[in-house]
């Protein structure tokens, strides 16, 4: 039975983000709207989403520039 140790690797980074990321948008939203109500909560929901993007989109660009660089050292 083989082992790949930079598969597991990466799928485990995968999987903490997405819990980090889902969490944060749970619990401090859910917290938010507890607290301060529907209006704030969606507020906060939308500061989220906005401070997500910058983030999405430098992976998008990252991960497009490996599918380039890939694509350039097969030829």
């Amino acid at each position: 039975m083989s082992r790949d140790l930079r598969s597991y690797a990466r799928q485990t980074n995968v999987r903490l983000i997405a819990g980090a990321i889902a969490l944060l948008f749970i619990v401090g939203d859910g917290l938010i709207y507890l607290v301060y109500g529907k209006g704030a909560a969606v507020m906060g929901l939308i500061c989220l989403l906005a401070g997500l993007a910058p983030v999405l989109l430098i992976l998008l660009a990252l991960t497009l520039l490996d599918w380039i660089v890939k694509r350039a050292n097969r030829s």
